[in-house]
């Protein structure tokens, strides 16, 4: 089953290289948003997340703040 995965980014932000990394590692497709960049997107992470935190993942739109591996693993079936 293919899942919906987004990831709300800054370019310095080391755990979301290691989420993206997990990710490619495992095949799975995203979404990257650059929240330093794009103020719309960051909006959303905030109406999503309520916080300024990065990095923030939606995943089949359940929010996991942080590189939470074992939440994602679970979340993506892995």
């Amino acid at each position: 089953m293919a899942h919906t995965v987004s990831i709300f980014t800054t370019p310095s932000c080391a755990y979301c290289k290691m989420a993206k990394e997990y990710f490619a590692k495992n095949n799975i497709q995203y979404n990257e948003y650059d929240v330093a960049r794009d103020i719309h997107r960051r909006q959303e992470m905030l109406d999503k997340s309520h916080q300024f935190g990065v990095p923030v993942i939606e995943i089949d739109g359940k929010i996991v703040i942080g590189f939470d591996k074992p939440k994602i693993s679970n979340l993506l079936g892995l």
